[in-house]
């Protein structure tokens, strides 16, 4: 048990003693917070964080304060590590009661720092998934796609949050109804933006399986005429004039389509 430490060295030596290992304690820790520190940070430049977190938003909040990611992570090491040497400390020389004290310490200062570390986590994997599927769906030319990016990266920061809630003792229960209701507001809400979307996938899916039409065709969709240049499963691409039009594939089955045969 952590209490028997402080109550062996106690009971073997005399306050004024215990007072000498308090504060000799005290700085030996501010020497294990910096190593702590200095090997933390070494080992997340090693592993690739530092690359990684490059451009996100808390990252540039970071180095305007003049330090990074890599040094705020490495930094709540350290004070994770001199946290405990201070209790240790403080308790040695009984500023609190022993069992009480170690009771309430050792489950929620462990607690405190993993929810920590999983808003930190939670922010740069957020925005880190938004660009992912940013780049994944730019060739998607549909104004509904640009919502998915966007849902992935607040639907990681929500449960980053709700574990960092849960870290910090708030019923489970509570918890468990708030991503419920998040998620059914997620469905119900996905559903109504990409309705269209579904749609124009179902027809594009049609179209590229019956092939009415290929690339070079001249065909005419409701009013614009033009050579056919790329066909995917949610637009057409059609050019007249060198113009360009994007054409999604639901107008295309909801107007029909008129391939025009040169004479």
């Amino acid at each position: 048990m952590p209490t028997r430490w402080p109550e062996m060295i106690r009971s073997a030596v005399s306050e004024e003693t215990a007072l000498t290992v308090a504060i000799v304690a005290l700085v030996v820790g501010l020497l294990f917070a910096y190593l702590a520190w200095r090997g933390t940070h070494r080992f997340l430049r090693q592993i690739g964080v530092t690359d990684t977190v490059e451009g996100t938003s808390f990252e540039r909040t970071a180095q305007r304060f003049g330090t990074s990611t890599a040094g705020i992570l490495a930094l709540l090491v350290a004070l994770f590590v001199y946290a405990v040497v201070a209790l240790f400390a403080l308790n040695l020389i009984q500023v609190f009661e022993a069992d009480l004290f170690w009771s309430r310490v050792t489950n929620f200062l462990p607690r405190l720092f993993v929810a920590l570390l999983a808003l930190i986590a939670g922010l740069l994997v957020g925005e880190k998934a938004q660009l992912l599927f940013q780049e994944r769906l730019q060739s998607i030319k549909l104004p509904e796609i640009s919502i998915v990016p966007l849902l992935v990266k607040y639907s990681i920061y929500y449960i980053a949050v709700l574990i960092a809630l849960a870290q910090l003792g708030v019923a489970t229960d509570a918890l468990l109804i708030l991503l419920a209701a998040y998620a059914f507001g997620l469905i119900f809400l996905a559903g109504l933006a990409f309705r269209d979307l579904l749609t124009t996938a179902a027809a594009g899916i049609y179209i590229l399986l019956n092939e009415p039409y290929s690339i070079g065709d001249e065909v005419r969709i409701n009013d614009t005429r033009g050579i056919v240049q790329e066909v995917d499963m949610f637009v057409t691409y059609v050019e007249t004039n060198g113009e360009e039009y994007i054409i999604p594939n639901r107008e295309v089955l909801r107007s029909g389509v008129v391939r025009i045969r040169n004479q």
